[in-house]
């Protein structure tokens, strides 16, 4: 079907942080299929692994024991504040999960008939109709309409935006059964949470029983540097979500609770090939070379270092690019709003020299290189971005 707006670029091979065309052009992959192939491209840990796998067992159902599973369950809860997960296969699935989570939450634990959940406005959380009603980008929407009911939004970072729509809609009795958010909005053009104002919100939850939901699709798995997003933040979710990154490059996203919201009983929710003998198979093998290689580490080092050089850039470039926000190896290269310069100008120039970007919005380069790219590579994709830009201008 129509549905993506496709560059037309065959990609066939990749090795680390590099891939090659048809023609056998190589590309610096700052992309990494959207900040989900954490250990690059074929790598040798997931190669070997995934092999093994596929001579001993790929799927069985979730109508059995899966010891991969509980392997990668609980490296998952001992590395994280959840005490209890559910697997499936992306963002989207695994936030429509934490919302059946938040409304059964909503009704049996405080007796509230009609739900809702508040939400940023410019995040996203994916495109199935759930997911897609509570992200906060009417573009996305757009033509998908009725969207599912129970879903309000308030400007991210914004104390005084969340508390009007707090009080406005209890001001008739509880209602609000959780808060969805994420800790970073990636798709949104790349804010970082502000510190004082998700504490702010982890104590009106905690003050009023509603959960917080942290969507950590992107953030997760040490794209921030940390682990997790909401290390970075200093508070904990009693809810959270992941995929991408997980699965470095397979399919795979999760659902992560605290005991107090592991409310789930047995035929509540399921899934036919989440996590499965395969799936997680490839989960707990980048679980553990993140870990084994001090990947989050590398990611804040070389995110400090990206950084600092795209602060350069600026300044070379300064009637046309504005800031950079991120945080780790998840970076924004904001174009100013008066520049006739555009995102997606910038990413197709890219291709001609050999560096693979993507846009966050019509004004936000992102790039969401592998984990374990290096300090002479972040030197490469800053020299091929700053050649792009020479040609552009």
């Amino acid at each position: 079907m129509d549905t993506y707006q496709r560059i037309p670029l065959k990609l066939i091979q990749g090795k680390g942080v590099w891939v090659w065309d048809e023609k056998g052009k190589k590309y610096l992959d700052a992309v990494a299929g959207i900040a989900t192939c954490s250990l690059g491209h074929s790598d040798r840990s997931l190669r070997k692994a995934l092999s093994s796998q596929l001579q001993k067992i790929q799927h069985v159902s979730n109508l059995y024991e899966i010891p991969e599973q509980e392997d990668l369950a609980q490296w998952l809860v001992k590395k994280s504040c959840a005490s209890k997960v559910f697997f499936c296969n992306s963002g989207a699935e695994a936030n429509e999960a934490a919302i059946k989570l938040a409304r059964k939450y909503a009704h049996i634990k405080r007796n509230i008939e009609r739900p809702v959940i508040l939400c940023a406005k410019s995040s996203f959380h994916g495109r199935t109709l759930a997911a897609l009603s509570a992200t906060g980008q009417p573009k996305y929407q757009k033509g998908f309409e009725p969207l599912i009911e129970g879903f309000e939004f308030f400007e991210f970072n914004n104390e005084s935006s969340f508390k009007e729509l707090h009080n406005l809609i209890e001001i008739n009795g509880p209602r609000i059964a959780a808060v969805l958010i994420e800790p970073l909005q990636g798709e949104g053009g790349i804010y970082p949470g502000e510190k004082i104002f998700f504490k702010y919100l982890r104590d009106i939850c905690t003050q009023n029983n509603i959960l917080l939901i942290f969507d950590e699709v992107q953030t997760g798995m040490g794209r921030t540097g940390n682990l997790w997003g909401y290390e970075y933040l200093n508070i904990e979710p009693d809810v959270f979500t992941i995929a991408k990154g997980l699965g470095g490059g397979h399919a795979i996203g999760a659902l992560l609770v605290k005991e107090s919201a592991n409310i789930f009983q047995k035929g509540d929710h399921a899934s036919t090939f989440g996590g499965n003998p395969f799936a997680c198979k490839a989960g707990i093998t980048v679980a553990k070379e993140i870990e084994r290689r001090n990947l989050v580490k590398n990611a804040k080092e070389r995110g400090k270092q990206l950084e600092h050089e795209l602060l350069k850039l600026i300044k070379l470039f300064p009637e046309h690019l504005k800031e950079i926000r991120g945080l780790g190896l998840i970076q924004g290269l904001v174009i100013k709003e008066r520049s006739t310069l555009k995102s997606q100008i910038v990413v197709n120039q890219a291709i001609n020299e050999g560096l693979l970007i993507v846009p966050a919005g019509e004004k936000v380069i992102r790039m969401v290189p592998p984990l374990i790219i290096n300090e002479r590579q972040i030197n490469t994709l800053i020299k091929k971005l700053r050649v792009t830009l020479e040609r552009i201008l």
